[in-house]
């Protein structure tokens, strides 16, 4: 069955539509806000999920300090739309790129992270060019495996190379630990800290990060802020880690159903190019909210493959269904656009400001 709201929407937009409820947008905004309020921790939320300055306004109205980006690109559009407090939480290597943070620190407040000499190297470069010293981040691996120095001892070594770089400043720690590996991440922290103070350093800021690491903000003993992404629109990921519920999914995917030549599959017009590869660990690509049981079972581009075996109900050619993505951030990344509702009033269009920027 087709609601109202989503005839509108295809009729208006056609389909495939993402669609955000601005009043749940909002209300996951004031949510997270009154977490990190009520464990004394800065809110920096992470623009790599809705990629706006609209709603990146909307959080630093409701509180947050500043924001995260992952790209520099991203950065520049922030900055160009007003935005004065940026951390960019990934290494920045090359000239082309100390160019233009050099320009971007001439204009705003801008932190950023390195894990290794060879970066730290590079950005000198570019608080040369700004006239001020850049403040960076250590970046940690805490038990994910991805960018971050491993021990302690690497981060001492850093923040001694920062310290002896006149246009750089040491600002801190960033970190990204598991969901259960935060008692490691205090014992990596504290045993950092003390290494820095024999320094005469003192990080002024420890950065905690993720959506799935709400239930945990403010167990890090001294962590001054956490940087959570996802939580703005929510997905399937974050429900099945237990810090959302169906309610709290703000976007939706709105998609026809082109076909039904058998019984028990059919056709989405919401292929990979829409809902993308990402599974993130979940069985199929997404929740149909109207037929729960169904599944999304496979892509091609502009086909997404409906397994009815198991559904009790089954959808006809041209019913428009909502899908709650399993990966929000990297459906958001495939569109120039999200259509803006609140209840069943279609309110505005939303650019993506900031898809697409790589570098």
């Amino acid at each position: 069955m087709t609601t109202p709201l989503a005839a509108k929407i295809a009729r208006e937009y056609g389909t495939p539509a993402l669609v955000i409820d601005m009043d749940r947008v909002e209300n996951n905004i004031a949510r997270v806000q009154r977490i990190c309020d009520g464990a004394g921790v800065a809110n920096r939320p992470h623009i790599k999920t809705h990629k706006s300055p609209l709603l990146a306004r909307l959080q630093i109205e409701a509180g947050a300090k500043g924001i995260t980006c992952q790209k520099l690109g991203e950065a520049e559009v922030m900055a160009e739309a007003g935005i004065d407090d940026i951390l960019i939480s990934y290494n920045l290597i090359g000239e082309e790129k100390m160019a233009r943070l050099g320009a971007l620190l001439r204009k705003i407040n801008v932190t950023v992270a390195a894990d290794n000499d060879v970066v730290i190297a590079g950005l000198s470069a570019a608080g040369r060019s700004a006239g001020r010293a850049l403040p960076v981040v250590i970046e940690c691996d805490t038990g994910r495996k991805r960018a971050g120095v491993e021990t302690p001892a690497e981060v001492i070594a850093l923040a001694n190379q920062i310290k002896a770089t006149k246009e750089l400043t040491f600002a801190g720690l960033l970190m990204y630990p598991t969901e259960s590996g935060w008692p490691e991440a205090q014992r990596f922290h504290d045993e950092a800290l003390a290494g820095l103070r024999q320094l005469g350093l003192e990080p002024s800021i420890v950065s905690t990060g993720g959506s799935p690491n709400l239930k945990n903000v403010g167990q890090l003993k001294g962590a001054t802020e956490h940087r959570p992404g996802t939580y703005i629109y929510n997905d399937r990921m974050q429900v099945a880690a237990g810090v959302a519920s169906w309610d709290d999914c703000a976007l939706h995917v709105y998609s026809t159903v082109v076909s039904r030549a058998a019984p028990d599959r059919g056709i989405l017009d919401a292929g990979s190019k829409t809902l993308t590869a990402d599974t993130g660990g979940l069985d199929g690509y997404g929740l149909i909210l109207e037929h729960p049981q169904a599944r999304i079972a496979r892509f091609a581009e502009e086909h997404g493959f409906l397994d009815l075996t198991m559904s009790n109900t089954r959808p006809a050619v041209g019913d428009v269904v909502r899908i709650v993505p399993n990966h929000v951030c990297v459906v958001v990344n495939m569109s120039d656009e999200v259509v803006m509702v609140r209840g069943d009033e279609i309110v505005g269009i939303l650019p993506v400001a900031a898809r697409g920027k790589l570098r």
